[in-house]
Parts: C-alpha cells; sequence; structure tokens
C-alpha cells in the first residue's frame, strides 16, 4: 500500500503579514474570515487562498501576488521549463 505524501506549499505569507505588523486575527477579521486558523493554515503552506483572497492578501501586505509565492513560482516554474523542453523534444 502506497502512502501519499502531504507537500506544504512554500509562500512568503508569513514574512509579508509580519512586515505589515499584522496579527493572524487582524488579516483573518480584514478578509472577513471567522476565524485565524485559516490564516495559519495558508501561512503553513497545509492549504491555498483562493484566488480572491490571493489578490486581497497581496493588496493587505502591499505587494504583489507572485511574491507572496515566489519559491513556489521558482520551482513551478523550474518543472515546467524541463517538461515543456521534454515534449518540445519530440
Amino acid at each position: 500500500m502506497m502512502t501519499k505524501q502531504r507537500r506544504n506549499l512554500n509562500n512568503c505569507l508569513r514574512k509579508y503579514r509580519k512586515a505589515r505588523g499584522l496579527k493572524q486575527q487582524d488579516v483573518a477579521e480584514i478578509l472577513g474570515i471567522k476565524s485565524a486558523s485559516m490564516i495559519s493554515r495558508w501561512e503553513m503552506g497545509v492549504c491555498l487562498p483562493d484566488t480572491l483572497n490571493v489578490f486581497k492578501l497581496a493588496i493587505i501586505y502591499r505587494t504583489m501576488v507572485d511574491a507572496l509565492f515566489i519559491d513556489q513560482l521558482r520551482e513551478l516554474r523550474e518543472h515546467i521549463l524541463e517538461r515543456e523542453e521534454l515534449v518540445l523534444k519530440k
């Protein structure tokens, strides 16, 4: 039986929140989310915010969306370029 390994998604959400001097509860209230635990889950990479909340977070943190997930973006870019190269060689 194969077990599925859970991998947390790299992000900079905590870094940007701290730079703004905000608590998770502050961010939750600004977004209209009932519990700060969802903010914590996003920051730990357990799950991702939906698209609208990603844009809202970028506004709150005064940055661009890609900056919030720059490490993940770099990993994806590398993976996609490798796959693209394989596909285009055919």
